[in-house]
């Protein structure tokens, strides 16, 4: 890979000289690395941003104020361009509290011009002929120093953002595109992150526990409760600790002994030094504690009539995405065909008010979709 030279920000001094430089650009391309494979709470680890002139990488951990960036991320007249905006969008939000503003999406652009591999990998591949040193994908981007290896991938997801951009916005504006895409990238930057707070009921969530008894259960609460403690006490996420599949047969099969221990899935001897003799204290004590009980979920199921409205939409907008030949969340996303199967409008005008649906596809679709929700 055939990069200029990046410029490393770590020292107050050098980011205000960024900084006054980003001021300069209309366009920023940006991308951000977080630790989420290594850590009990994600963080922010690394900002690269490329201009028309010169690849940034950022260390936020070097103690900068990264206040001036929030400016330009919220600023409107400054477009950033990103691929795959989602989760750099979310933790944003919830680290720096920055409302993104005027986006632009090259994976979700591919998309929408309907290319098979939308992945920064494939479309570099495909249009620059650059291949990605894949071993950096799931690196501890906090661990320092980083890597020459690392750093060049970093640089590698910014660099070639601009002139992909410019690309794939000539072939949204060629296909008559370009106010869809605008309408998707808009609705993108009010995505919002999920709570990061630990909910002791969420094991209610893993697959199959609601099909235990009501011991085993308990045992579940009781070693996924465990297993947080564990998860914060060493800072690293809760399946580096041990899996939900674990969990599950560790309730399942109840073992009595350390050797019992090594035939359930997931357990390596390392854990067993270390978690063994306080699980299966666990695993007794919970024989003889209360059954958990299950939280009671907001509302009820939906009435029929909204799941069959909701049906003819999900039915519409497949037969709509095989045509166009793209997926199905491009022609309408889940949360609009929820909300347009509960209000149920009837006329334009009650159109108008769904929120989730915009003025583009109210424009493009909205006849259709209002004869779609009468058929009885």
């Amino acid at each position: 890979m055939n990069l200029p030279s990046y410029k490393l920000v770590t020292t107050p001094a050098a980011w205000q000289e960024c900084l006054a430089a980003l001021r300069q650009e209309p366009q920023l391309a940006m991308d951000l690395e977080a630790n989420s494979l290594y850590a009990y709470r994600e963080r922010v680890c690394l900002v690269q941003i490329s201009t028309a002139h010169q690849d940034y990488i950022v260390d936020p951990l070097a103690g900068l104020d990264l206040e001036g960036l929030g400016e330009l991320a919220e600023n409107p007249a400054v477009e950033k361009i990103f691929h795959a905006a989602e989760y750099d969008l979310m933790l944003m939000k919830r680290e720096y509290g920055w409302q993104l503003r005027n986006l632009f999406d090259t994976m979700w652009a591919a998309r929408i011009l309907g290319y098979a591999q939308v992945g920064l990998a494939n479309i570099l591949n495909e249009f620059y002929g650059v291949t990605l040193d894949k071993r950096y994908q799931k690196a501890n981007w906090c661990r320092r120093p980083l890597l020459q290896a690392q750093l060049t991938y970093a640089q590698s997801d910014t660099h070639y953002l601009l002139s992909l951009r410019q690309r794939l916005a000539a072939e949204l504006e060629a296909a008559g595109r370009l106010p869809e895409a605008q309408e998707i990238f808009e609705e993108q930057t009010h995505v919002e992150p999920a709570s990061n707070v630990f909910d002791p009921d969420s094991f209610w969530f893993i697959n199959g526990v609601r099909e235990l008894d009501q011991r085993q259960q308990a045992i579940v609460r009781a070693l996924y409760l465990y297993r947080d403690q564990e998860a914060r006490r060493q800072d690293r996420p809760h399946f580096k600790i041990f899996g939900d599949r674990t969990l599950m047969e560790l309730a399942e099969t109840e073992p009595k002994d350390l050797t019992a221990l090594q035939a359930v899935h997931g357990m390596s001897l390392g854990q067993i030094k270390r978690y063994g003799r306080q699980m299966l204290q666990i695993i007794r004590d919970s024989r003889e504690a209360p059954a958990p009980q299950r939280p009671r979920h907001g509302g009820s199921r939906p009435p029929q009539s909204v799941l069959n409205r909701y049906e003819r939409l999900h039915t519409w907008r497949k037969k709509q995405a095989r045509a166009r030949g793209v997926e199905s969340d491009v022609i309408l996303s889940r949360e609009a065909m929820w909300e347009l199967a509960q209000a149920n409008p009837k006329t334009p005008e009650e159109l108008a008010q769904i929120k989730t649906l915009g003025p583009w596809r109210r424009t493009t679709y909205g006849n259709e979709l209002l004869r779609v929700l009468k058929k009885s």
